[in-house]
């Protein structure tokens, strides 16, 4: 789910790593928001990260 609808945007893997500099995985997730959007001219409801809805990649749908 967390995946945007426009650019692609998802979810990212690396490592943690502690002070002692032990390391364990851990994920990166986008901020994703559910918004109605205008798609091929009629409002949907998508799953937009948040550079794409401030680039104005997005047009929402009032």
């Amino acid at each position: 789910m967390a995946k945007c609808d426009f650019c692609g945007k998802g979810v990212s893997f690396g490592c943690k790593v502690s002070h002692s500099m032990r390391h364990s995985n851990r994920t990166w997730k986008p901020n994703i928001r559910r918004v109605k959007a205008i798609v091929d001219g009629t409002p949907k409801r998508v799953y937009a990260c948040t550079r794409c809805l401030r680039s104005g990649k997005v047009t929402r749908a009032v």
